[in-house]
């Protein structure tokens, strides 16, 4: 559905920037709710920056939905809102059962959606986390033979009770109602002030290895290129969070055996292809350059010494490209603060199957201008087109998940933070 018969008229840009999202979806700010307004200038991904003139689109509050929008080649789709009483949710996963569990960065906690209502209560036995920077309690995924083991693994931000964080790999069981068993499986090195690149996401392999993901920003961004450390890398590793002896730096001095691949930024997304197995990777670079990335063994991905974006200051990072670095198999200039990331195989949207979905939390460092995006790539993995889906409601998208009904799950790092499930209409 377009602006113009959601409204019945055309609108003007400026007058669409001061309605904002309440306008565009026909609907006015509950009485007592504070509107959003433009951010400041430099309070930008990383937070910090010099104060000037605020910058950005006037937001309102989102609302109960449900939402209908119009979209390119699925068309007409309804965005329900499932719950909004989250506090800046991080990840997604599905039990058997039909329930949904999801993590909370900042509060560390791990909340649980039965029958689509939010359970008031958090889960017990979560590892104590520490929100320094990007981190806290980020992915959550299930073990491919979950049905069997009930295993569920975290990354979240270990404190060293001095200051410090190290991006850290755990394990528990679920009895139905809390974790069990809970303990450290790896403990990536060397923990540090927390100053960018604490992002980590998960992903099991076809084989039943783990991949996890953990970034070098821009405090820490030659650490990407350090192979004795573990910022900025692709690791690999078994079920108990061991090295596998097929890992391309296992025995070769110097380097940690867990990594799989270098060069990484903070890596926000991370999916493995249905068909091929291939792991994919998206990661943000600093002002434009985000990208998403085929992780081959053994390939150094070049952050910070090749990129596609600019210095927040303004002068380009680095080359564009160079011998020995891997090309990006998709890039955004400007950026648009890629997150999650999703294959959709299901039935319920087939003008989408095969297509890649990615979270934005923003475009060309414009606060309120989160959104969804939609990769059509070819069977050679190459780009056909993408499109900008969801831009109305200005909610920036930090996860996205296909659900066992063939839906779509999108979770929005706000607080209040939603999950929003969309539908066919």
């Amino acid at each position: 559905m377009t602006r113009r018969s959601m409204l019945g008229g055309a609108l003007t840009a400026p007058i669409l920037a001061g309605l904002a999202t309440a306008a565009v979806l026909g609907r006015q700010p509950a009485a007592g709710a504070a509107v959003q307004g433009p951010a400041t200038q430099g309070a930008g991904r990383g937070g910090g920056g010099q104060q000037a003139a605020p910058i950005g689109v006037v937001r309102a509050p989102l609302g109960d939905g449900p939402f209908v929008i119009d979209t390119a080649e699925q068309h007409k789709i309804r965005i329900v809102v499932v719950t909004n009483a989250l506090a800046k949710p991080w990840s997604l996963a599905f039990l058997p059962d039909g329930s949904m569990l999801v993590t909370e960065l900042r509060a560390g906690q791990l909340r649980i959606i039965r029958n689509g209502v939010l359970d008031p209560k958090p889960i017990a036995g979560v590892p104590k986390s520490q929100p320094l920077g990007l981190g806290g309690l980020m992915d959550v995924v299930l073990h491919p033979r979950f049905a069997e083991n009930k295993l569920i693994y975290l990354t979240y931000s270990k404190p060293d009770g001095g200051g410090k964080i190290a991006t850290t790999l755990a394990r528990g069981r679920w009895d139905g109602a809390a974790l069990t068993d809970v303990r450290d499986l790896f403990v990536a090195q060397p923990y540090w002030n927390g100053s960018g690149g604490g992002a980590s996401r998960l992903a099991f392999g076809r084989d039943g290895t783990l991949f996890m993901t953990t970034g070098a920003s821009v405090a820490n961004m030659m650490d990407a290129q350090e192979p004795s450390h573990h910022k900025g890398k692709v690791m690999r590793l078994r079920d108990d969070g061991t090295v596998p002896p097929d890992n391309p730096f296992v025995g070769r001095a110097g380097y940690k055996p867990e990594i799989y691949s270098m060069g990484h930024r903070n890596q926000i997304g991370l999916a493995i292809h249905p068909e091929t197995g291939a792991v994919w990777s998206n990661e943000n670079g600093p002002n434009g350059g985000d990208e998403i990335n085929i992780i081959l063994p053994g390939r150094n991905y070049g952050w910070p010494i090749v990129s596609l974006g600019r210095d927040y200051a303004g002068p380009w990072q680095g080359k564009f490209t160079q011998d020995g670095f891997e090309p990006p198999v998709a890039y955004w200039m400007p950026s648009i603060a890629v997150s999650g990331m999703a294959f959709y195989t299901g039935d319920r949207f087939p003008a989408w199957k095969g297509n890649v979905f990615v979270g934005a939390m923003r475009m060309g460092e414009i606060p309120n201008t989160g959104h969804l995006q939609r990769l059509v790539f070819n069977e050679k993995g190459e780009e056909r087109r993408r499109e900008l889906m969801l831009l109305e409601l200005r909610q920036r998208i930090r996860d996205v998940r296909q659900g066992p009904d063939g839906l779509l799950y999108l979770l929005t790092d706000e607080t209040p933070g939603a999950l929003l499930r969309i539908e066919p209409e």
